[in-house]
């Protein structure tokens, strides 16, 4: 078949001419390997990825945070306590764990609720914008402050939509010349 010389030529998918060195071998295991890139994209994309992301990021994030603020104690009850050195290290660490646990639980609790609720109103609206981080922020405060009846649920809503748009929009800033 004769190609026209000012169109670009057209290949079947997968059997695209090979660059130089490379064998009909390396082509099969890089339609492997795309293979599974395509996957792992498809899955960082979706909702479900994105919130379990952010809750184990969050996690992590909650358990760095308690850690280093426990390294700031400047009492410590224990030190009354008529405790060997070593009974005493097991108890803060003990206490340190239980603080990472429980703060870690929270940061991972308000980072899939956020991320999964952006990725619905995103994938809803077909838009990424400035509208989606603030919406998910109103929800998800409103969600956050929900026993606090519905004036603390507007207002953590809202506090949260603040906080929202504020880091997005430092996020989304244009990098200056300088940079």
């Amino acid at each position: 078949m004769q190609q026209h010389p000012l169109l670009a030529p057209v290949f079947p998918a997968g059997r695209e001419p090979l660059p130089p060195g490379m064998t009909e071998e390396d082509r099969a295991n890089m339609l492997h390997i795309k293979k599974y890139q395509d996957y792992m994209s498809a899955g960082m994309e979706s909702c479900l990825g994105k919130t379990t992301l952010a809750g184990v990021f969050g996690f992590a994030a909650g358990g760095f945070f308690s850690m280093m603020s426990s390294s700031f104690a400047y009492e410590d009850p224990l030190l009354r306590q008529n405790l060997n050195t070593t009974q005493k290290a097991t108890e803060i660490f003990k206490d340190m764990g239980r603080g990472m646990w429980r703060s870690g639980k929270g940061f991972g609790k308000v980072g899939a609720l956020y991320a999964g609720i952006e990725c619905v109103i995103e994938s809803y609206r077909a838009r990424n914008d400035m509208v989606n981080p603030v919406a998910a922020g109103f929800v998800a405060g409103g969600i956050l402050a929900r026993n606090s009846g519905p004036t603390g649920a507007l207002g953590g809503g809202l506090a949260f939509a603040a906080f929202s748009a504020a880091i997005d929009l430092f996020l989304r800033r244009e990098p200056s010349d300088d940079d």
